[in-house]
């Protein structure tokens, strides 16, 4: 459950903590793909501490891609995906409607909320 890295598609760095990834970012453009966690819908702020704020800042709300099964998504009863980053501002950054890849060649948009 931890952050990975990965570059040219070869892992570079495995459970990376806050400090790690933000050296990695400095020098690089970054992505990051995350899921949420099911039945809750949190994609960030709980079990996820490395990806801060400052991280998500430093990233923007364009570099990140949702990926989750149709059926994740199903569950969740029309309630929206949720974060919680501590950061009101980085909440409100991340808040509104997003594309969500749900399988090869399929994308749903999906509303954020905090």
């Amino acid at each position: 459950m931890g952050v990975d890295a990965v570059l040219n598609g070869k892992l570079v760095a495995f459970d990376l903590n806050e400090a790690q990834l933000m050296e990695l970012i400095e020098e690089e453009m970054a992505k990051i793909i995350i899921t949420p966690i099911g039945g809750q819908g949190y994609v960030f702020g709980r079990g996820n501490q490395q990806l801060s704020p400052g991280v998500i800042k430093k990233i923007g709300a364009e570099n990140i891609i949702v990926v989750a099964l149709r059926n994740k998504l199903t569950s969740l009863e029309r309630r929206p995906l949720l974060v919680d980053t501590g950061d009101k501002e980085v909440d409100k950054m991340l808040k509104g409607y997003v594309k969500v890849v749900t399988g090869y060649r399929e994308e749903m948009v999906y509303k954020i909320s905090h």
